[in-house]
């Protein structure tokens, strides 16, 4: 029992560290994700411009000219195209308040020296006659008007860019929309930064449907500088909610009011600041609202207003390279993430997200949280230490199997050539027990082919004539006989290939000549090896001398009539 009740006990602890540690791991957002979006978090303010002249008619007439800049709002947007091109609200650059109102108080404070407030209402003045002549000054325009307003609103973008941007470039309005919580677009009137564009935020296709999907902030309270960067904040979507209305904000753990926090930023300057989805970086929705009710337009009116504006949402170079630089460093690779950022720098000189990750980047390579260089380091090792054991022994083995293979082949070689020698001449011993042995003797050559003393001084030429056939020689005294002389003879071995005595072989076919080559069995011949025939020698028998061609010189048979080479008759 003791031990089913600890194992209950463990297992109850199990499940409430589970259930405590879950949201906490839910509430984690990943390092960096908004990286790709705030070097295209820009500033924008607009202000309206506007030149009154006073038509002053109680005394002399006189006219007053008079010009003031009227703030319209502030906020933050967010580039979608490397020409500068940016998405923001519109009431962040259009206000619904009057601004020939606000010049025609500021005209008469000043001209008439009467206290009227500088703000955007209708006032009236204690003395009747100014009284009616401001009120002929205030808009719409009459006939009897007394003041004449010359309107112009001028939208500077400050981008982030280090050193900053103090006059930053002009923008016009594309398109705005009907609500001030709706998109507007916007175009650069000015400069262009750089060749290759500027930095560009990707855009979602659509909002994330789950209660609770984390999502990130961004934007600036002012002009950026060096001690004023962009601000970044978390918070969480709730599920539903579209079009115009927004979707709201909840914190899933309930520790934070996220749409008060998020509506203090938007007063701070974050008002159409970027929405970023936690899981790919991209834009899903502008912030919007205020106060205690922050919340986010849908990145679909965002992208509907740019289809109206003509303006398609595109990346450029730099982001392609940033992107690369970006990978590296965040997955631990700084050794190779620093020619990255300095190759986006090239491209983009201010890139302030660039610059201070390339500076993070540098302080990180070659330690032991780079990589890259942890990969490099074994490496480097083998090198100092020398080619690795493991190639010794494979030549090794490669030389003792070509030693063994030589041996193999020279063995073989040897036995190859015993074989033969075994069946050579071969003799005869007297053993110790009385008995004869049988001794091998060494190999016998294999002889060159038979050739007589007179075909090899004097070939002989073949003529195409035609003679009667020579009569055959009868055996007896007068004929040659071929005697074969064999080298080994003597060493026991016997053999014969002697000339027949009554034999005779015809050598000149076509001039009717004969000449002794074979050997037949009734001859007698001196004992040889088997098959040898190293000497040949012509025993004359008790023939007469020799004779010779009159006409070529040639030797002549016992038994011609014709010269076998010229055909010259032998009587003559």
């Amino acid at each position: 029992m003791r031990r089913l009740g600890s194992a209950l006990v463990f297992l109850g602890g199990l499940g409430v560290a589970v259930a405590a540690t879950a949201p906490a791991l839910a509430h984690e957002h990943p390092s960096g994700i908004t990286d790709l979006v705030t070097p295209a978090v820009v500033r924008v303010e607009a202000t309206a411009r506007v030149d009154v002249t006073l038509l002053d008619h109680i005394g002399e007439l006189v006219h007053v000219e008079r010009s003031y800049e009227v703030p319209i709002g502030s906020g933050t947007g967010t580039v979608v195209t490397p020409e500068g091109a940016l998405v923001t609200l519109t009431r962040v650059v259009k206000s619904a308040k009057d601004v020939e109102v606000y010049a025609a108080n500021r005209i008469f404070a000043e001209h008439h020296k009467i206290k009227i407030p500088a703000d955007f209402e209708r006032h009236h003045a204690k003395d009747d006659r100014i009284d009616h002549h401001l009120q002929e000054c205030y808009p719409p325009k009459r006939p009897t008007a007394t003041c004449i307003f010359d309107v112009t609103t001028e939208i500077r973008v400050f981008p982030n860019i280090s050193p900053p941007d103090r006059e930053g470039f002009k923008a016009e309005i594309v398109t705005t929309a009907d609500s001030p919580d709706g998109p507007a677009v916007l175009a650069p009137a000015g400069r262009a930064d750089g060749g290759t564009g500027m930095p560009t935020a990707p855009l979602a296709a659509a909002v994330p449907d789950k209660e609770g999907s984390p999502v990130s902030v961004a934007g600036f309270t002012g002009r950026p500088a060096a001690d004023l960067p962009e601000t970044v904040d978390i918070a969480h979507l709730r599920a539903g909610g579209a079009g115009e209305g927004g979707r709201r904000f909840k914190d899933p753990e309930g520790k934070t009011d996220e749409p008060k926090k998020l509506g203090a930023l938007i007063g701070r300057g974050l008002l159409g600041g970027p929405v970023i989805e936690d899981h790919k970086g991209e834009v899903v929705g502008l912030l919007t609202g205020g106060g205690d009710d922050a919340r986010m337009l849908g990145v679909r009116e965002v992208t509907r207003a740019l289809a109206e504006a003509r303006v398609t949402p595109r990346r450029g170079p730099i982001d392609a390279a940033f992107e690369q630089a970006l990978t590296r460093f965040h997955t631990g690779y700084y050794g190779d993430a620093v020619p990255a950022f300095q190759r986006v720098l090239e491209l983009y000189p201010g890139h302030t997200v660039a610059a201070t990750r390339l500076k993070e980047a540098q302080a990180k390579r070659g330690t032991a949280e780079d990589k890259g260089a942890a990969q490099a380091r074994p490496s480097l090792a083998d090198d100092r230490r020398g080619p690795p054991l493991w190639m010794f022994l494979a030549a090794g083995g490669v030389l003792v199997a070509a030693v063994l293979a030589a041996a193999l082949l020279l063995w073989r070689r040897g036995a190859a050539t015993e074989a033969p020698g075994r069946s050579g001449t071969s003799g005869t011993s007297e053993g110790p027990s009385g008995e004869e042995t049988e001794v091998a003797g060494p190999p016998t050559p294999v002889p060159p082919p038979f050739r007589p003393p007179a075909e090899a001084a004097d070939p002989t030429v073949a003529v195409n004539r035609s003679f009667p056939a020579l009569p055959r020689t009868p055996s007896g005294p007068g004929r040659s006989v071929l005697v074969a002389r064999d080298p080994g003879a003597g060493t026991g071995g016997a053999g014969t290939r002697g000339a027949d005595t009554g034999g005779t072989a015809a050598r000149g076919a076509d001039t009717g000549g004969t000449a002794a080559r074979g050997a037949e069995t009734g001859g007698a011949a001196e004992g040889r090896g088997p098959g040898t025939l190293s000497e040949q020698e012509t025993r004359p028998t008790g023939t007469g001398p020799q004779r010779y061609c009159t006409a070529c010189g040639m030797r002549l048979g016992p038994a011609h009539r014709f010269c076998g080479y010229c055909g010259h008759p032998c009587e003559t």
